[in-house]
């Protein structure tokens, strides 16, 4: 075995520990966010507070399964946001699991599924909001992009 590869396998380990830690923090992030109604979900909720408040936006989640991959408007909204996010400094993130997102953001007011395709984590600009797991979400996306991972994906524990 040669040192690359020895470096690669430990390179590997240390990423997934890392994607299991923002899993982590992220889940963190969103039920404290919920509970000081700092989230905003939805594609078309999350594009109408970017246009009306884009300095309240802390952290972008976008996510999606198989099953909405061939869906091309769905894709062009998150190209769209993405862009958004970039151009606003904001911290992006993709996660693959659309079910597990939703049971963490919870229901509409009808029982319904909210739309967790995009999330937003929004801090009110006169008095910003600061909570660990942010910040732990923040340092991720900094190091993702220093390895030129734009949008990192990120995997929720398992429940």
């Amino acid at each position: 075995m040669t040192l690359e590869e020895i470096h690669g396998q430990e390179n590997t380990m240390e990423n997934t520990d890392r994607v299991q830690s923002a899993g982590a923090a992220l889940e963190e992030l969103l039920i404290a966010a919920e509970k000081q109604d700092y989230l905003t979900v939805g594609v078309y909720e999350s594009a109408k507070v970017m246009n009306v408040d884009p300095d309240s936006v802390a952290f972008c989640i976008l996510a999606t399964d198989e099953e909405y991959e061939c869906d091309i408007a769905l894709q062009i909204h998150f190209t769209l946001i993405q862009a958004f996010c970039f151009d606003n400094d904001i911290n992006v993130v993709r996660v693959n699991d659309i079910d597990r997102l939703a049971d963490l953001v919870g229901a509409d007011e009808t029982g319904e599924p909210k739309d967790a395709h995009c999330i937003l984590v929004t801090s009110p600009s006169a008095n910003p909001w600061k909570d660990p797991a942010l910040d732990k979400l923040s340092v991720f996306c900094e190091e993702r992009r220093s390895v030129y991972d734009w949008v990192p994906t990120i995997t929720l524990p398992e429940r």
